[in-house]
């Protein structure tokens, strides 16, 4: 609307300049005077304009005249297409300005404006692998994603943009949610541009999405090779879906190629700690601890986790809790003061009924990073110290309520998974959950591990259990009053002795 009314305006002050520059001419005196053979002539200014004007016409006509000439010239020669040339070359330019004017329009997000001059194109230039592109996108634009798809498909007709065709019916695919249709299209996309970064990222989604861990290693490496992913991060992805493999390998119950896989893991990147601990598994399994014990400290030393502690357990499964304190001893002075290992010791030391000593392995955990595994293990301490039932369902309670420690959280959407994944269940992204302590308001895809969840990983089921202390049975873990939780919470801070505390608790309570 707005440039057609710009036309309109802009014809009208022609139409006035020409008017008011006619008249003006008309009343200027003299004029030009013209002397040739014998002959004079004497123009009015106005004469004078409009006979510069035919000059200018008849000297364009008799320039196409001799353009056509030519032409015909060539053609009697034997040039059949000198004259097809010459009359070509309006349309052309008239083809060229619509698709000049179609890709305007699409940028200015004008879909269907830019489909009208792409017709229009087509029509003078019939050049389809032009037009073709800029009406598949404009009806992309437009919402028409069958009239686009019905355009992709015609371009997959022609060597030079055969790629072009297939990228984009992918894209329609991926739009619709037919994941497969659009990986088998990605593959077809990189056999024809394997260096194309926006279509391998693509495949590569839709591998690890599908559970084809082959697939996805091949494309990782292709990334590697052209230039497209650092050597670093192609190496943790690549342990990545090694483990990813090794764990679908064993789920086939193919042992000896699952144990080949993991160890492959572990050696590109030796702090991913699923696969040292999947690995080590296998290798106790087949009776080789001491290399399981050797893979499992190295991976310790880079990252401590609960899972490492379960499998370095599984090694001697029937073994006895001092016994079993004993052989942790070097696994924990690799990293003595991380809070893995001090939590592991007191697990170890309550498996010993060495209660003290599992106190002094917390430290000040308790005080200065108090979660649900923590608070949980320290109410066994104090239980095994002989605590009364309210001190320790005091600490039980706590722990319920209290942050559940670090977790398999994703970068990416900050889920939180019960279990490591190589794609996040949620977001569906790849290589993005990591143990960390889950930020404010995460969620979780399952159940989550908690300090109850944590407590026997290390300490086993020991066959003989008649000189531990009794378990407190499930109905009594109910929740405090306030009133109580502040008196359990003052007499705690109020103690000299932390060691002493569980039993001025117990006599404060008698004498109540």
């Amino acid at each position: 609307m707005l440039w057609s009314l710009t036309k309109i305006v802009v014809f009208v002050l022609f139409v006035a300049a020409v008017t008011l520059g006619a008249d003006y001419l008309m009343q200027i005196d003299g004029g030009v005077r013209i002397a040739f053979g014998g002959v004079e002539l004497t123009l009015t200014p106005l004469s004078t304009a409009i006979g510069l004007l035919v000059l200018v016409t008849a000297l364009w006509v008799l320039l196409k005249l001799a353009s056509l000439t030519v032409a015909v010239l060539k053609f009697i020669n034997g040039d059949e297409t000198a004259l097809s040339r010459y009359f070509d070359r309006n349309r052309e330019r008239k083809g060229y300005q619509a698709l000049t004017d179609g890709m305007m329009a699409l940028a200015s997000g004008e879909p269907r404006a830019a489909m009208r001059q792409a017709g229009k194109a087509e029509k003078f230039l019939r050049r389809p692998e032009l037009t073709n592109l800029l009406t598949a996108q404009a009806a992309e634009m437009a919402g028409d994603s069958k009239k686009a798809e019905e355009v992709y498909k015609r371009l997959l007709k022609d060597d030079s943009t055969r790629f072009v065709g297939v990228r984009g019916i992918m894209n329609q695919k991926l739009a619709a949610g037919e994941d497969e249709v659009a990986r088998q299209l990605a593959e077809k996309a990189i056999a024809l541009r394997p260096k194309h970064q926006g279509v391998q990222d693509t495949l590569l989604d839709l591998q690890t999405r599908a559970q084809d861990w082959s697939g996805a290693r091949n494309t990782l490496t292709l990334k590697l090779k052209q230039g497209t992913l650092p050597r670093d991060v192609h190496k943790r992805r690549d342990a990545v879906l090694a483990l990813s493999e090794a764990q679908a390998i064993l789920a086939e119950g193919q042992d000896a190629a699952a144990l080949e896989a993991a160890v492959e893991a572990n050696r590109q990147s030796p702090d991913l700690v699923p696969a040292a601990a999947l690995a080590a598994r296998n290798m106790i399994e087949k009776g080789q601890a001491r290399k399981a014990a050797k893979l499992i400290k190295k991976t310790w030393a880079a990252q401590p986790h609960p899972d490492l502690a379960a499998a370095f357990a599984a090694i001697a499964p029937d073994e006895d809790p001092a016994a079993r304190l004993k052989r942790f001893q070097p696994l924990l002075r690799l990293m003595p003061d991380h809070r893995e290992s001090r939590l592991v010791l007191a697990e170890l030391n309550i498996a010993a009924e060495d209660f003290p000593a599992a106190r002094k392995a917390l430290g000040d955990l308790v005080d200065r990073d108090p979660d649900s595994r923590v608070l949980t293990v320290m109410a066994a301490v104090e239980r095994g110290e002989g605590a009364s039932d309210t001190v320790v369902k005091a600490r039980l309670t706590q722990a319920l309520s209290a942050p559940r420690g670090p977790q398999w959280v994703c970068g990416n959407c900050h889920n939180i998974h019960s279990d490591w994944a190589p794609v996040c269940g949620n977001c569906q992204a790849f290589d993005t959950l990591s143990w960390q302590v889950p930020p404010a308001g995460s969620e979780g895809t399952g159940d989550s591990v908690t300090g109850v969840d944590m407590l026997p990983l290390i300490v086993g089921v020991v066959e003989d259990q008649s000189d531990a202390p009794e378990e407190l049975p499930e109905a009594e873990i109910i929740p405090l009053t306030t009133d109580e939780v502040e008196v359990v919470d003052a007499e705690v801070a109020n103690a000299a002795d932390p060691d002493e505390a569980p039993q001025k608790m117990a006599a404060n309570e008698g004498s109540k």
